[in-house]
């Protein structure tokens, strides 16, 4: 299939209210209808696929993601108080592979990654490579998360799974 033929991925956001509303990437993506926000995690799609950084296997090309990714906008207090609750929703939890933030607050440091720059990796790894631009192109320092990470998500992009995502993030680390 022609890539230009794809569907955009739906991309869903958990969103607890803990962040600065200003600085909240999950919020301005909302905004601009390319992410759903949810309040409570009952409300989440069923089936989805969860980013996870505890998840045991990597994110790649090979998930199905048609019902969606979700991402955890919250505190990692949160995270553990609602992990029984998301346990429910029969997720496909998955983790991204070694990447850097490429955002002010967490710029260069590896795993930081906020829910736009994670959304972006998903996409990236799954392909939808312009979805992913469209997400980082909302904020100024969008470029910078792609730039940096260049060649690791082209590299990613390319893996048939992800026993082969983890191979090759082994050498980023």
């Amino acid at each position: 299939m022609n890539p230009t033929d794809q569907r955009d991925i739906p991309l869903y956001i958990y969103h607890a209210g803990q962040c600065d509303p200003k600085k909240c990437t999950g919020r301005k993506l909302a905004r601009f209808d390319l992410a759903r926000l949810y309040d409570r995690i009952s409300r989440l799609p069923r089936s989805a696929i969860l980013l996870d950084p505890t998840a045991e296997k990597a994110l790649s090309p090979a998930d199905n993601y048609k019902k969606g990714i979700i991402v955890l906008d919250c505190s990692w207090e949160e995270v553990e108080r609602v992990f029984p609750e998301l346990t429910k929703l029969n997720l496909e939890h998955r983790a991204l592979p070694y990447l850097l933030a490429g955002n002010p607050v967490n710029f260069g440091r590896p795993f930081k990654l906020n829910s736009a720059e994670a959304f972006a990796a998903a996409l990236y790894i799954l392909g939808h490579k312009e979805q992913a631009e469209k997400v980082l192109s909302k904020f100024n320092w969008g470029h910078s998360f792609l730039e940096l990470n260049q060649e690791p998500l082209e590299e990613y992009a390319t893996a048939k799974n992800s026993t082969e995502i983890v191979e090759i993030q082994s050498h980023y680390i």
